[in-house]
């Protein structure tokens, strides 16, 4: 299956908020709302086939040398064929094509980060501004994910 990887527009919003919400409903990740991604949609890239969406990965810069590689999701039956890493190296692409000297992720697959060059800090480590996203977490503040950073 031929597929391509782009970067998203308002058109994928609806399939995106699907993807990511199914993950979140499993509680691997945080919910979506439409609003949000619409606000949010330059920072998103996906990966197509005519009007199928198998996957997903925003890269949201935080500071002048930081972002963060979130809603980073594949459909579960297009798994390991390479769409993850095909996004997560666009991402990466993206964020060293801005400037951006380190992405982060907050993670509950640290092997495949690793996989990608990350490795685990303390979330200490991370600057305040980063837990935005955190007060929305319904694991707040008991948080089980693991910070992973790649520095460029």
């Amino acid at each position: 299956m031929k597929y391509l990887i782009r970067k998203a527009v308002v058109q994928d919003v609806l399939q995106i908020q699907g993807l990511v919400n199914e993950y979140a409903d499993k509680g691997l990740m945080l919910p979506r709302s439409l609003a949000e991604l619409y606000d949010n949609i330059r920072d998103f890239t996906v990966c197509v086939s005519r009007d199928r969406l198998f996957g997903c990965c925003a890269l949201h810069v935080c500071w002048t040398s930081l972002a963060e590689v979130a809603s980073f999701a594949v459909l579960q039956d297009m798994c390991c064929q390479g769409i993850g890493s095909q996004l997560l190296h666009a991402s990466m692409g993206e964020a060293q094509g801005l400037g951006i000297e380190t992405i982060f992720t907050l993670t509950r697959a640290p092997d495949y980060f690793k996989k990608h060059g990350f490795a685990e800090v303390d979330k200490g480590m991370l600057p305040h501004k980063v837990w935005g996203d955190c007060l929305k977490c319904p694991k707040f503040p008991d948080c089980d994910e693991i910070a992973m950073v790649l520095v460029l």
